[in-house]
């Protein structure tokens, strides 16, 4: 049987690029669900390769793909991302995080009655970063070695994502290889305006609660008094008692999660008048700090914006917060120490930020690269780019080429000891 990197190569001329394959052509596509051990059913999407007739280095080596924050599955697949590692031969796995995409809290409810079982005790926005780490990571990482029949897989994540990896990475050994892209390991540490957001998060909570239980005692008050009124006016008018009988009580409100899907949709809105309003142009150009629009399609972001944008819990939030100011990265569940667990890490990695980016610059990831043992250590800025093209712009082939040689060393390493100095 010949092996995938046995393949006879065509010549040179009549090898296509990747922009001239048929992305279709490329995978199989299908679904699958994992479970946790606290009761969530997360989704991933697999993007199963497809043999093709040219070299393809990475066949069938499995990268299971995570999201940042109130992201989903098209962080990764908005732009060419999934398809430049297809080119290579990557089998591509893309979970999303509870509450996020396919993994919805609806699905949560539909699992439940078909399988006759509670619904998650979490399943009204109560999770936190630490339930991503402690739950569902490594189901997803189960599911992709289940599913391959590989005991070690590569990994991949951006922004939270990453960050999450490096947690992973530094406790367990499912990884052969680590990715990051955009994600800090010291997160605020070279954007002042995050710090003074997390500082004054306390405050802003305070307040927001305040504002929503007055809210909410208005309601209780207004039909309370609507109700007593109703029954004296029935008692000597029915008919306009009828007519002035009070509705249900409103919806108690709570600041449970903050609203990233309206929000990036009312960008996507601002996105689109800026192609016309010169305006709305220099309001974006304002107010688009985590994106450089000139390395990304115009129609790729506004995509992302309307598709890949979800509710993120409170708890997430609260918990980024207090990371920032106390400067660590603490699974608050188990007292376990990310930036401790950094000197562990002894797999492959490849540290990939943009050169414009507050949330992951050359300062917030010092830490992880220095600490790192790591033989194979990839430390790079991409120029010109900042936090969200990272994964959809222009320069989706230079990083997909870094995660090629990566992937690559480390299947040619398995057997022997690694020798390659760190990359910078």
């Amino acid at each position: 049987m010949r092996m995938p990197s046995e393949r006879t190569s065509m010549p040179e001329q009549a090898v296509p690029t990747v922009d001239q394959v048929d992305f279709r052509a490329l995978y199989t596509k299908t679904r699958y669900v994992v479970d946790t051990a606290d009761g969530w059913s997360l989704m991933v999407s697999r993007y199963r390769p497809q043999s093709q007739p040219w070299p393809q280095p990475l066949f069938g080596e499995p990268l299971l793909l995570v999201h940042g924050f109130s992201q989903n599955r098209h962080t990764w697949t908005s732009g060419e991302f999934v398809k430049n590692l297809l080119y290579f031969g990557a089998d591509v796995h893309i979970l999303e995080l509870r509450g996020h995409g396919l993994s919805s809290i609806r699905l949560q409810f539909e699992r439940a009655r078909r399988h006759n079982r509670p619904v998650p005790a979490d399943i009204d926005y109560g999770w936190d970063i630490d339930s991503y780490f402690l739950y569902d990571l490594p189901a997803g990482v189960a599911g992709v070695k289940r599913i391959t029949r590989r005991e070690r897989i590569f990994y991949g994540g951006h922004s939270m994502g990453g960050m999450l990896g490096y947690g992973y990475a530094g406790i367990h050994d499912d990884f052969e290889g680590l990715i990051t892209i955009g994600a800090p390991a010291d997160l605020g540490a070279d954007f002042p305006l995050l710090r003074t957001l997390a500082f004054s998060g306390p405050l802003l909570t305070a307040g927001i609660d305040l504002t929503l239980g007055a809210m909410n005692l208005e309601r209780r008050v207004s039909s309370t008094v609507g109700k007593a009124a109703a029954r004296v006016v029935e008692r000597l008018k029915p008919k306009l008692a009828e007519e002035l009988r009070p509705g249900p009580v409103p919806r108690r409100r709570d600041y449970r999660y903050l609203p990233v899907d309206a929000w990036q949709k009312a960008a996507e809105q601002l996105l689109a008048r800026a192609e016309v309003h010169p305006l709305y142009a220099q309001a974006y150009q304002r107010l688009g700090l985590l994106a450089n629009a000139q390395r990304v399609a115009i129609q790729d972001i506004r995509w992302l914006l309307r598709e890949g944008g979800e509710r993120e819990s409170r708890k997430v939030v609260d918990q980024f917060a207090r990371w920032i100011r106390r400067g660590e990265m603490v699974c608050y569940r188990t007292g376990y120490d990310f930036k401790r667990g950094f000197s562990k890490i002894k797999i492959p990695m490849a540290i990939i930020f943009g050169d414009m980016d507050p949330l992951a610059s050359v300062e917030s990831t010092r830490s992880v690269y220095r600490a790192a043992k790591s033989d194979y250590l990839l430390w790079r800025p991409v120029k010109g780019n900042s936090h969200i093209e990272l994964t959809m712009g222009h320069d989706i082939r230079q990083i997909c080429y870094d995660i090629k040689n990566l992937m690559e060393y480390a299947r040619i390493h398995r057997n022997r000891a690694p020798s390659l100095p760190r990359l910078r």
